[in-house]
């Protein structure tokens, strides 16, 4: 959840890593750097920018085994998360790792192949149950210790497919659903996560681990979780690919929730083709999270068959007649994705919708409260951790201040402990204001327009980080339309702005994930804006 969305912008505001010895397939890079400590630490990396393909291609040949894909990244982790410029995006490591790709290259020998992820090591957001020897916390110290029972859905989908989750990353503590003050990536269990462009900026979150495990290489791909911006802010300002997709294409069975109105899991990745091999992965039907029935017949298992050069081309994109801020170089940046979108073929056109769509961040929040408490309290009930309930969750931060929260408190987690059940007037009249009318606004614009997508910035590029203030993101944020309305949402990168990275957004009606592949990968290939972080130590050096 990035909080920003509906508690910081002037319209809402009214209202241990388990690490352990990997030796072999060591990096044989000497481009080296020094932490402040007097480390030594490889910048590059013997897999650096690889991808699903690449990778694949590589175990095929047999140039690698899983295993050792499995050492790298690991090493890679130990190096530049836990030393070297300490990005600290990794909260823990999976023990097992090593002995699941051996499972798997014994598989690949004997000739059977599970796809495109068979072999391939994945993060995920430490949001996400697994039953196995890793915790899943939400960064929050009042959960150390919670081993799960089962896998959630998208774990098992995944290691159906034959990836191997080699840990999982850190985030904003609850999903940035703890304080109006917090900083994105931080947590009481992981620390802050830091921006790998530059080391004192703020990743974004709370899928901010995701975010920039994926772009320092710490990972091929990653699996985050979104409320309203926690994939595409953290995907945006560290220069990768993030796909929010509707909600009810991927299921949220197993994940700690926040609202059932507006959460989902998607991919986070270097390229809009390995996102979209992911999100195959990740759509699926089930049971246990019955808004992902909405989804039959209106998914596929290969989204790779939308990654089309030409995809911009005969499409019409609306752009809000409004600028999104006043800063020169962004509005330049964004002048310039707009010519070429129209080089490419596509007709841009001026609409006016996102005054409308602020005016409802109060009863998003109000929506929010309600379903956290509600989630949250279901989930723990049935948990293996030894809080049961949010008021346990309240009582141990309090009880435990110092180390829970030594920079700022739980307001969030107090105002939504307050509310009543889903059956509140209050609940009911929010939900129709913020998910109805949110619809309702961008179904109308598009429809008058013809609109096949919506496009402009997903965020400014990232703030400076400050656990005693929080986060302070500016005006250019494209992330509250697709989050309340549960629509589908893709960023792609767009650019630099002061060495930092800006996204590019497309989102559209529900279900129009192939489409928006097709806009953000017709993009990306006409500007290749990727840019490879360097781990600068500060913004003023």
């Amino acid at each position: 959840m990035k909080r920003r969305s509906f508690l910081a912008s002037s319209a809402i505001a009214a209202i241990g890593i388990n690490t352990f010895l990997v030796t072999g397939c060591e990096s044989k890079s000497n481009d080296k750097n020094t932490s402040a400590s007097g480390e030594e630490f490889n910048l590059s990396f013997d897999l650096d920018e690889e991808s699903i393909t690449s990778l694949q291609s590589k175990l095929k040949s047999g140039t690698f085994t899983s295993e050792q894909l499995v050492r790298l990244y690991l090493n890679r982790i130990e190096e530049i998360d836990k030393k070297g410029p300490k990005l600290n995006s990794v909260i823990e490591v999976n023990p097992d790792a090593l002995t699941i790709a051996k499972q798997l290259d014994e598989e690949h020998k004997a000739g059977k192949s599970r796809g495109a992820m068979h072999g391939i090591p994945v993060l995920i957001k430490d949001n996400i149950d697994t039953a196995d020897k890793m915790q899943t916390t939400a960064g929050s110290l009042a959960m150390a210790g919670n081993i799960a029972s089962n896998d959630a859905t998208v774990v098992k989908k995944l290691r159906d497919a034959g990836a191997v989750i080699i840990g999982k990353t850190n985030l904003s503590e609850w999903a940035n659903f703890r304080s109006t003050q917090s900083s994105s990536g931080w947590s009481s269990r992981g620390g802050q996560t830091k921006n790998p462009y530059f080391l004192d900026h703020n990743p974004c979150g709370s899928s901010a681990g995701s975010g920039t495990a994926v772009s320092a290489n710490l990972c091929v791909v990653a699996v985050g979780t979104e409320t309203d911006g926690s994939i595409v802010c953290p995907a945006s300002v560290n220069g990768i690919v993030g796909i929010k997709p509707t909600v009810g294409l991927v299921s949220r069975s197993g994940i700690i929730p926040i609202s059932k109105t507006q959460d989902t899991a998607g991919p986070m990745a270097r390229t809009v083709s390995d996102a979209a091999i992911l999100l195959g992965v990740l759509a699926s039907l089930d049971q246990k999270d019955l808004v992902t029935l909405e989804s039959k017949g209106k998914s596929v298992t290969d989204y790779s068959s939308f990654l089309k050069l030409d995809g911009l081309k005969g499409k019409r994109i609306g752009i809000e007649n409004k600028p999104q801020g006043e800063n020169q170089y962004i509005n330049a940046l964004f002048d310039d994705a707009i010519k070429l979108l129209e080089k490419q073929g596509a007709t841009v056109v001026k609409i006016d919708y996102i005054d409308k769509i602020n005016a409802l961040g109060q009863a998003e929040f109000e929506v929010l409260q309600y379903e956290f408490k509600d989630g949250l309290n279901q989930y723990l009930a049935t948990a293996n951790a030894k809080i049961k309930t949010l008021k346990d969750v309240i009582d141990f931060n309090s009880a435990n201040e110092d180390k829970a929260m030594p920079y700022f408190k739980q307001e969030t987690l107090l105002s939504s402990n307050l509310k009543k059940d889903l059956n509140a007037s209050e609940y009911k009249d929010s939900l129709e204001k913020s998910f109805n009318r949110s619809k309702k606004i961008l179904n109308e614009v598009m429809a008058q327009n013809s609109l096949d997508a919506i496009c402009g910035i997903t965020m400014g590029p990232s703030c400076s980080i400050d656990t005693i203030y929080g986060d302070r993101w500016g005006t250019y944020s494209l992330t509250s339309p697709a989050a309340m309305s549960g629509y589908p949402h893709i960023t792609v990168p767009c650019g630099q702005v002061y060495e930092l990275p800006v996204g590019l957004s497309f989102f559209g009606k529900p279900y129009t994930e192939g489409l928006l592949i097709s806009l953000g990968y017709a993009y990306e290939q006409a500007t290749k804006k990727r840019a490879v972080p360097k781990y600068k130590a500060s913004f003023l050096s």
